[in-house]
């Protein structure tokens, strides 16, 4: 009986520990950048909302909103229950528009006794900024609203100039805090972090 050569050589060992060292290093690399692939589908991302995110927005935040359901758009309109409701002042509220069937959130401007286009100042200890703007589309109304929000935690005073006329805009703490809950329910709803 002739002896049998070992499979198993210490070289083929060797190698083999190389390739499966290698391999599980490179699995736990790659699995610390999984959340910075490459988004290759072409699609807009910037609404997009997670479906916890979602969840939590309907099941644990809402009861902070009227809610306005609009078959026609087939979107759910939330607006916060504590913004300034007047029958003379215009005013300037955020809300929040759902749209389940793109799985999007949006942010809108509602004006109410005005037209557009606005200009408002905000007087801060920076100094004063005018902000325009007219009615746009979804990207003009989020691009507007990041415009805002930094300036709300830095109490700033608010005015809405319409022609020659001027008006208080969130003068009050009540309001202020209207247009924060919405800026930070509307955030994590994105998952928007800057």
């Amino acid at each position: 009986m002739s002896k049998r050569d070992p499979v198993l050589t210490p070289e083929l060992v060797k190698i083999l520990k190389i390739f499966i060292f290698s391999s599980l290093a490179l699995v736990l690399v790659f699995s610390f950048f999984d959340g910075y692939r490459a988004n290759n589908s072409g699609e807009d991302r910037t609404f997009r909302v997670s479906d916890s995110n979602r969840l939590y927005f309907q099941n644990v935040r809402s009861i902070h909103y009227e809610r306005e359901i609009r078959q026609d758009a087939a979107m759910t309109l939330f607006r916060h229950r504590k913004r300034l409701q007047t029958d003379t002042l215009p005013t300037l509220d955020p809300l929040i528009i759902l749209n389940p069937q793109k799985d999007e959130a949006y942010i809108y401007f509602e004006l109410t006794h005005a037209e557009w286009p606005i200009l408002i100042k905000v007087t801060s200890s920076e100094g004063v900024e005018s902000i325009e703007f007219a009615n746009g589309n979804n990207q003009d109304h989020f691009n507007f609203f990041k415009k805002l929000t930094p300036t709300i935690d830095q109490n700033a005073r608010y005015e809405l100039v319409l022609g020659d006329k001027t008006f208080p805009l969130w003068n009050d703490e009540i309001e202020k805090d209207v247009v924060k809950t919405v800026a930070e329910d509307y955030f994590r709803l994105l998952d928007y972090t800057n």
